[in-house]
């Protein structure tokens, strides 16, 4: 768990597997070409982290009774698809890189990929002494080189009904901290059960429900420590925050019920490096980065979720699967009181 987290939460230069000559090289050649490597590299997993703590919210159409109150743990994976292992680096973007066999475009790895054989690009560097130089830099691989094929994400969820056909909902993943690396996950939510407000309710087969919900993701590595580049206070802050709006509707049987929703998602990740950096263009000359770059990205998309419920007195069972840009599963653990 910790290496996805890590991987999905950091970027490209920063992975420790990389020698310190290497990440020169890419903060030499330009910001600019830094960033939109670095923008395309991760786009994969900030839309799979979106998707991921977004799963779970609902597991029925129909509201519990007034004052009623259910507490979850629900677990989810996100499966990474081909299409989100690779992207096409043109060349024509970049400024001072160039592939080492003068491709002009070739399909490279993202965080969630991995490079088989290494891709090695040449990046160009301007010394203030001896002018313009070049050196040889191997692209990061992602998880896939481990072959993780899934994005896992876990929480704490509550909700209650203060009202007939309202809940209230809450999830929470406690901030964590492993060594340098810490991760924190909040969201509310609002169910309102429609078939609540018609006179006949009690004798329709299904219940109709609308929610929103909004979540949080807030990760953080620091690696100062590491002695990548050298420098003080280096680390990458990743945020998540996202918007849900959905659908609902189900059946209304005593021990089991089936579910079905379909919901938009919207929502924005920033990632940012952070800290100041000496970087080497040579061995009399360094330059001083402070805070490099800002990373914002947009996700946006239909889902549709199918699912079951088992309900044995307090305690309840779900399990459903979601097809959206990430496909995922969900299963839950319910206790109603």
């Amino acid at each position: 768990m910790k290496k996805i987290l890590f991987i999905l939460l950091t970027i490209s230069i920063y992975n420790s597997n990389y020698a310190q000559e290497n990440i020169d090289d890419l903060l030499a050649a330009g910001i600019s070409d830094a960033k939109k490597f670095t923008s395309s590299y991760i786009a994969p997993a900030s839309g799979g982290l979106a998707y991921g703590i977004n799963n779970g919210w609902f597991n029925n159409g129909k509201s519990p009774r007034r004052y009623g109150f259910e507490l979850s743990l629900i677990a989810n994976v996100s499966f990474i698809k081909d299409k989100h292992k690779t992207f096409a680096m043109d060349i024509g973007d970049y400024e001072n890189i160039r592939f080492e066999d003068n491709s002009s475009s070739k399909n490279v790895a993202t965080a969630l990929g991995h490079n088989n054989p290494d891709i090695t690009v040449i990046v160009r560097y301007d010394d203030p002494i001896f002018g313009n130089q070049e050196a040889e830099l191997t692209l990061p691989t992602g998880v896939g080189s481990t072959n993780i094929n899934l994005i896992p994400t876990a929480f704490l969820q509550g909700s209650f009904s203060p009202f007939e056909g309202t809940q209230i909902k809450a999830r929470f993943f406690p901030k964590t901290k492993t060594d340098e690396a810490e991760i924190g996950l909040y969201g509310v939510g609002l169910q309102q059960e429609f078939t609540s407000w018609l006179p006949t309710e009690k004798i329709l087969p299904i219940a109709i429900s609308g929610l929103v919900a909004y979540t949080h993701l807030n990760g953080k590595y620091d690696f100062t420590k590491e002695g990548i580049v050298e420098g003080e206070n280096q680390s990458v802050k990743t945020e998540v925050n996202t918007f849900l709006a959905e659908l609902i509707v189900s059946t209304k049987l005593n021990i089991i019920n089936f579910y079905g929703g379909l919901g938009y998602l919207n929502g924005e990740s920033t990632t940012s490096l952070l800290g100041t950096y000496r970087v080497s263009n040579g061995i009399l000359f360094s330059e001083e980065i402070i805070d490099p770059f800002s990373i914002k990205q947009n996700v946006s998309g239909i889902r549709t979720t199918v699912g079951a419920n088992l309900k044995l007195g307090f305690f309840g069972l779900n399990a459903d699967y979601t097809l959206a840009e990430f496909d995922s599963a969900s299963l839950g653990l319910n206790f109603s009181f």
